[in-house]
């Protein structure tokens, strides 16, 4: 009886994860975001100090279920008992291919909340924290890279790499959504063009020739 009550106490308690659940349905079911904090909070039988408990607005919600894809996608990936042999270039692919995964599971969603804009970079707002969370982790990647270098001429930048992984990922993003292939096939062969591409660039050209490497992705077709 007791482990009963305590599993209904659980199903009720007030997360992070069920409010994103929540406002995701509503925003699938009802083709818009909630008129206000209260009344959304009122639906769901929990009051608005709840709710700011997570989120300031509705807008940082939006941040929040951004960040918590990216999140995701890290556990995911960490689980693997391969995952600290992999080189920088396997981690950036499996990286791509499972966080594309996770907004393919909730592809409904995501094209809602970008389609609302013309340009993905109009959307920069509620992108902010995913922005942030790919950056630590791709420069995180170029430090420890950096710390196996005994040459400094070797070294690599990791403002310049993480700035690229941002262009690529805003890039490989609006690939995906224009994707009609079956099982979305050719955003994974953009994924692993994209990915050697900018580490063949960054491990075999100087420094300064791969400054312009954002503009290089926008530019470059990727084949189908």
């Amino acid at each position: 009886m007791a482990k009963t009550k305590q599993i209904k106490e659980q199903e009720k308690a007030v997360t992070q994860d069920r409010i994103i659940e929540w406002y995701m349905n509503y925003v699938l079911e009802n083709g818009k975001e909630p008129d206000t904090v209260y009344k959304f909070s009122k639906d769901h039988e929990i009051s608005e100090a709840e709710f700011y408990d997570f989120f300031g607005s509705f807008e940082g919600l939006k941040k929040g279920i951004w960040e918590r894809f990216f999140e995701h996608t890290l556990q995911v990936m960490q689980k693997s008992r391969e995952y600290d042999s992999f080189s920088n270039r396997e981690k950036m692919l499996t990286l791509y291919y499972t966080f594309f995964e996770m907004l393919t599971a909730n592809r409904s969603y995501v094209l809602f909340t970008l389609k609302h804009e013309d340009s993905i970079l109009k959307n920069a707002g509620q992108l902010k924290g995913l922005r942030r969370e790919l950056k630590n982790y791709t420069a995180q990647l170029i430090r420890e890279g950096n710390q196996e270098q005994r040459s400094g001429i070797l070294k690599r930048s990791e403002a310049v790499f993480s700035e690229a992984a941002w262009v690529q990922i805003v890039f490989l993003l609006k690939f995906w959504m224009d994707d009609n292939s079956p099982q979305f096939e050719s955003t994974d062969v953009a994924i692993e063009k994209s990915v050697n591409t900018a580490f063949d660039l960054f491990e075999n050209t100087p420094l300064e020739r791969a400054l312009d490497f954002g503009k290089f992705l926008w530019k470059e077709k990727m084949s189908r």
